[in-house]
């Protein structure tokens, strides 16, 4: 069955859709964090690499949102950022779920296994699309790839990405997702250390994938206690302020409440955010490496093929598809 609009098309419609709705709210949930996350990888990169990916930085970085405005848009995008690992585990090491896909939909079914998501597998998809970018000397599907990869792989660094409650929804604590994830880096990460090193190859990276999602598994513990420790210790009244955003007043989580929850965190913000510029390095070198390490200079840029690339319009409508994590 032929889809109903091509990639061309389907592009035109969306831009129109932002265009006819021009009081659509901006939402930046966690576009600070995974722009600055991307553009820092392309400094971890190897000197073959590097100055292709410092030449694209600008698009790398604005790019690096393009999936969360699909969940806004593309049914079926939502599940491809996060994974319930409490639905199915509750103390570590995980032992219950297979880590390879086909085994995990033999044993929990297809429709049950993307439910509670399926950030891993997608990242391994990603990265063989990016691979195959790379050895078809695709630039767009290069830069594509590359970005949106960096994205899924910055979600599972997010300990509220690999929980039912993602939001704190089931423990009395909604908006710890946006504050977390986006209040914290926004106000502290320019002071953070972004010094990680290089990029190395991977060799098995879906048992990376799942042990970045066992490190932000680990830290959940941390995330609601020092939350609710921090609120115990502020009034209702210092707890929030309101900030310019954009063209209008937003109520958000006030500085000094901000920074005891950052303070009772002890780094580990930093330390998620550290290694996520290392990891998408990573990821992008061992695509790179796999896809047979073609020479840039031999990459064309394909005009044909930049017009299939979807195009996300800037901002985002009101409501997210599938779960609501603000």
């Amino acid at each position: 069955m032929k889809p109903i609009f091509t990639k061309p098309i389907f592009a035109y419609l969306l831009a129109l859709y932002f265009c006819l709705n021009p009081n659509m709210k901006l939402n930046a949930w966690g576009f600070y964090a995974h722009q600055k996350i991307n553009r820092l990888a392309v400094f971890c990169l190897p000197p073959e690499m590097f100055p292709f990916f410092k030449k694209h930085i600008d698009y790398i970085t604005e790019h690096a949102v393009d999936p969360d405005k699909r969940r806004y848009l593309v049914s079926g995008e939502g599940e491809k950022h996060f994974i319930d690992m409490d639905h199915y585990e509750h103390v570590l090491p995980f032992d219950t779920i297979p880590k390879s896909y086909s085994k995990a939909v033999e044993k929990y079914s297809k429709d049950s296994l993307h439910a509670y998501g399926i950030v891993p597998w997608n990242i391994q998809w990603m990265l063989n699309s990016l691979t195959e970018a790379f050895a078809s000397k695709n630039e767009a599907k290069i830069l594509k790839y590359a970005a949106e990869l960096g994205h899924y792989i910055g979600d599972a660094h997010v300990p509220l990405h690999v929980t039912e409650n993602y939001n704190g929804q089931l423990t009395n604590q909604h908006g710890i997702h946006g504050f977390f994830e986006t209040r914290l880096p926004e106000l502290f990460s320019n002071d953070f250390d972004f010094f990680v090193g290089h990029a190395a190859y991977i060799t098995h990276p879906l048992n990376t994938t799942w042990h970045i999602i066992e490190e932000s598994f680990a830290s959940l513990d941390s995330v609601f206690l020092y939350e609710k420790k921090t609120h115990s210790a502020f009034s209702e009244q210092a707890k929030f302020t309101y900030e310019p955003k954009g063209n209008q007043m937003q109520k958000v989580y006030s500085r000094d409440f901000s920074k005891q929850y950052h303070l009772f965190l002890n780094g580990m913000v930093e330390r998620r955010m550290r290694a996520a510029v290392l990891a998408i390095a990573s990821f992008w070198y061992t695509a790179w490496v796999n896809g047979g390490q073609p020479s840039f200079e031999e990459i064309p840029v394909h005009k044909s093929d930049t017009a299939q690339i979807e195009i996300l319009p800037q901002g985002f409508p009101g409501q997210m598809l599938g779960r609501q994590e603000e």
